[in-house]
């Protein structure tokens, strides 16, 4: 188990979202166990009016609001721990993938910004170097989903959460492919038997399928990625 529990900071407008999904299950269980920790931040309780006003309108005109890098700041000064990555979700970042994903998880923890209307100030992105990340090209309310599903991503890497560690190595991604079909009990289901191979015992000739299987399904599915693996395949 690693020395000191990963810490997730967020900073968002309804920190009554957090845990939310990541209380339970796995995440849930590592969150009590102390394996990580979370503190969610309101903004608002960095605002310096009366009517704790954590956005104002855009210059140079246009629809919505913009948030406040002043506020943002005292929030980001105030909560975010030492040497923790900054991050925040918009769909203009960088897209997340696995890969990240580890690195983030190797770390000590992340400090994650919850956007909301029309976005961040740019001066105070600047000013503290923030990472932008994307989930994927589609527009959500707010930062606070993208945030719970990146944490989960985290966390699950965290050692002493998943027990078997060989599945991990299995899911989609850690190799640059996606994942291989999966088949269990009742066999035969709805007229449709499981393939022969994998009932055959043979651990070598299922390894060889699952490969075919994953890389048939990269290929078709995912361009992207196949293109990827092939050099990559190619250049060993």
């Amino acid at each position: 188990m690693r020395p000191e529990a990963f810490q997730a900071t967020v900073l968002t407008l309804f920190p009554e979202m957090f845990p939310g999904p990541l209380g339970v299950s796995l995440a849930g269980k590592a969150l009590e166990d102390g394996i990580w920790r979370l503190e969610s931040v309101d903004i608002r309780g960095f605002a310096r009016d009366k009517h704790r006003t954590v956005d104002d309108s855009p210059f140079g005109g246009g629809a919505g609001m913009v948030m406040r890098p002043d506020v943002l700041d005292a929030a980001i000064t105030a909560s975010r721990p030492d040497g923790s990555p900054l991050i925040y979700l918009t769909p203009r970042g960088r897209l997340l993938d696995q890969a990240r994903v580890r690195e983030l998880a190797a770390g000590p923890g992340v400090t994650v910004v919850c956007g909301r209307y029309e976005g961040v100030d740019q001066r105070l992105l600047e000013a503290h170097a923030v990472e932008e990340v994307s989930l994927g090209d589609f527009i959500l309310s707010g930062g606070e989903c993208a945030a719970l599903a990146m944490l989960d991503a985290i966390v699950r890497l965290l050692p002493g959460v998943v027990g078997k560690t060989e599945s991990l190595e299995d899911e989609s991604f850690e190799t640059g492919l996606l994942e291989y079909p999966h088949y269990t009990r009742p066999d035969p289901w709805n007229g449709v038997e499981v393939p022969e191979v994998l009932k055959s015992g043979h651990h070598a000739k299922v390894k060889a399928w699952r490969l075919a299987q994953a890389e048939e399904a990269t290929k078709a599915r995912r361009p992207d990625l196949w293109e990827r693996y092939a050099r990559r395949k190619e250049s060993k």
